[in-house]
């Protein structure tokens, strides 16, 4: 056989180029979406329980500070208790009830079905974060304010990305200084720009209203959004420690009567806004979020909420927060913990 006819059976270079640069098939991937994890574990199962008793002693006889009136309204009843200093205590039968009935195993849906996440037990899935308010130009290399196209740009790549499976907004659109353009937009940009999940946030109530109908329109109806709602709120709704933020929990309750999804964020800083030893930090971290699960499943039993303990870690040299740690690592492992240990997502 001559060296020619070799060459077109194979399907000369070209077609062979071609077939080593085409994507896998999923059932041959080496790395595919919701790939399990967890094998490291800094805490004992010992450990686990002190932590998660402490936090429960925590919100029993500490509580929460700056309740909202409706936020009092829903929980009082869900047998929460109103201290004389005016701080919300939770008894620890109202969190392990709260437990009995919190969300498990719901999906975080894309707007193309192919990008549902199924984010529950050990199962592990890549986005982005942050809310950066300076960008280096991709094409001059000048440091500058990040603006609309780029939040844009940005879902645009991850939703070309293989292994990044949600957009988290990660830019603030400067160039919208109206709290509510720039709210409104931004949902709007994410959405435009990826099929995937996308998680942002809004910083009044009326904003996320107007992001809603936006989102039944994109959906094509109320009842579609409901059913395959595939945006959810991210919520930092406390003010590290032990203080509700009003604005954020205003947001919240319109988020739960609206169907989204919500990420409780607690950002306890440890060493500032939290204590600076790690247990103490994750103790508080843990107390907070489990307040957040109750006011949520006060509004709507059930309703789908993360376990989202959002460690960070201070440099007590200067005060500074010192992201990527080893220290933020710990407690970011510990927090994954505590999430398996009450069999919720994380």
């Amino acid at each position: 056989m001559t060296s020619s006819q070799k060459e077109g059976r194979r399907g000369g270079p070209g077609a062979r180029r071609a077939l080593r640069a085409a994507p896998l098939a999923l059932d041959i991937r080496p790395v595919n979406p919701g790939m399990e994890s967890g094998r490291y574990k800094p805490l004992t199962d010992a450990e686990v329980l002190k932590i998660h008793n402490a936090a429960l002693d925590v919100l029993e006889n500490i509580g929460l500070a700056d309740a909202i009136p409706t936020c009092i309204e829903a929980l009082t009843p869900f047998g929460c208790k109103l201290s004389p200093e005016g701080r919300l205590l939770f008894p620890r039968s109202l969190i392990e009830h709260t437990l009995s009935i919190a969300a498990r195993k719901f999906t975080l849906y894309g707007q193309d079905p192919k990008y549902d996440m199924e984010p529950w037990g050990k199962k592990v899935y890549f986005g982005t974060a942050g809310a950066a308010v300076y960008i280096v130009d991709p094409k001059t290399g000048e440091y500058r304010e990040s603006v609309s196209q780029d939040a844009y740009d940005i879902a645009r790549l991850v939703d070309q990305m293989e292994h990044i499976h949600f957009y988290q907004r990660t830019v603030v659109p400067r160039d919208l200084p109206d709290p509510a353009e720039m709210d409104i937009n931004t949902c709007y940009l994410s959405v435009s720009g990826t099929t995937k999940h996308v998680g942002t946030s809004w910083v009044h109530p009326d904003h996320l209203d107007a992001s809603l109908r936006m989102l039944h329109d994109i959906a094509g109806g109320e009842d579609k959004w409901r059913a395959r709602p595939f945006v959810s709120q991210s919520n930092c709704f406390v003010v590290p420690p032990l203080k509700f933020a009003t604005d954020a929990c205003r947001c919240l309750e319109t988020a739960v009567y609206g169907g989204m999804p919500v990420l409780l964020l607690s950002a306890g800083q440890a060493g500032a806004t939290a204590p600076a030893a790690l247990a103490g930090a994750l103790v508080q971290e843990v107390a907070e979020v489990l307040a957040g699960l109750a006011y949520v499943n006060a509004l709507v039993p059930g309703h789908p909420a993360i376990f989202g303990t959002w460690s960070f870690v201070s440099d007590l040299r200067s005060g500074a927060m010192s992201g990527g740690s080893p220290e933020q690592a710990i407690l970011s492992a510990a927090s994954a913990q505590m999430a398996h240990f009450y069999d919720l997502t994380g």
